[in-house]
């Protein structure tokens, strides 16, 4: 079995405890380059997290001899451009999400990967996480029986004025850069779950407007859900509200799950007759579990924990929610 060496590009904010650190902390994986354009800032996170090579040039990174896989953790803006690069290089790919702007550049880089005969992943990390593996076994012993809908209610207020003049956060409400608003930033990990939960879609409709119209992007988000197995979801996100709310509910024939996406520690089970709840503890590297099984997938000793297939599926979802 090969040690998967890894190379990041983009280091940034997302890097720092999510995930960069659990690359040195799962079996068989290291983390030997990082990069990011601003050179002191490339340094200091190698410095900090004692990897032993930085680079202020993607390409330097990607062409280093001893890198022989990436993390792309840059905006979805350069997704496909950095993927396609490390592909032409004979490199696998983990890349963060939204996977890429849209549906296309998604299916470009999935259709990419597979000419070239090399493997990507996409960074739906939640599917690894122990507390969502707990809801996905409950569906398939049909704790609540068939299942029949699902609805998702998530809201939040939006970035504020401060905000963007923030070079941290101003860019997820930038369209060219981020693809779209918050819905673009945060929706992708809950559609990804109903897809992984029940599978290929029939099809799918939405509507998605600015309200407020502090800045470029939607800030009020609703679609509509038809599986292939006749389930039905209904989701609604919100922006621009100080109520806030994650709510996820999966109702079967014989009762319901409910359990929060962003806050994953109880999930509830009604029935008729009683109510069970199921609690986890929250990860220090929310990341880790999902890096295990890339490793394990890179090194041929497992499957892909989230293909590039899949993961274009849910932005084509996206963009059927806000381009109707």
């Amino acid at each position: 079995m090969k040690k998967i060496k890894w190379g990041i590009i983009g280091c940034g904010n997302v890097t720092e405890l999510k995930s960069g650190p659990a690359f040195n902390k799962v079996n068989n994986s290291e983390l030997v380059a990082v990069m990011r354009r601003d050179a002191l800032k490339a340094q200091d996170y190698a410095f900090r997290h004692q990897v032993p090579r930085w680079y202020d040039d993607a390409d330097q990174l990607i062409n280093d001899d001893e890198v022989n896989a990436v993390y792309i953790a840059t905006p979805p803006s350069t997704h496909e451009k950095y993927c396609l690069d490390v592909l032409k290089a004979g490199k696998d790919v983990y890349v963060e999400k939204p996977m890429a702007l849209n549906y296309v550049q998604a299916c470009n880089m999935a259709n990419t990967a597979a000419q070239l005969k090399l493997k990507l992943v996409v960074a739906h990390y939640r599917r690894e996480q122990p507390f969502f593996k707990k809801i996905k076994q409950l569906l398939d012993d049909k704790a609540i029986a068939d299942v029949r809908y699902a609805r998702i209610e998530y809201h939040k207020s939006g970035v504020n004025n401060e905000g963007l003049y923030v070079p941290r956060t101003d860019w997820r409400v930038n369209p060219l850069i981020s693809g779209g608003g918050l819905f673009h930033d945060l929706a992708p990990h809950q559609l990804d779950l109903m897809i992984h939960f029940f599978g290929p879609v029939e099809k799918a409709t939405g509507i998605a407007t600015n309200q407020a119209g502090n800045y470029q992007a939607d800030d009020m988000v609703a679609g509509n859900i038809l599986f292939k197995n006749g389930i039905v979801f209904n989701g609604n996100w919100c922006f621009n509200t100080e109520l806030a709310s994650d709510i996820c509910e999966i109702t079967g024939t014989a009762g319901k799950i409910s359990f929060k996406v962003f806050d994953g520690r109880v999930i509830t089970v009604t029935s008729k007759e009683s109510s069970t709840e199921f609690t986890f503890e929250l990860l220090q590297h929310v990341q880790q579990p999902m890096i295990e099984a890339v490793v394990k997938y890179f090194s041929g000793e497992g499957p892909n924990p989230c293909s590039a297939f899949e993961a274009a599926e849910t932005m084509g979802l996206i963009d059927h929610f806000v381009m109707q």
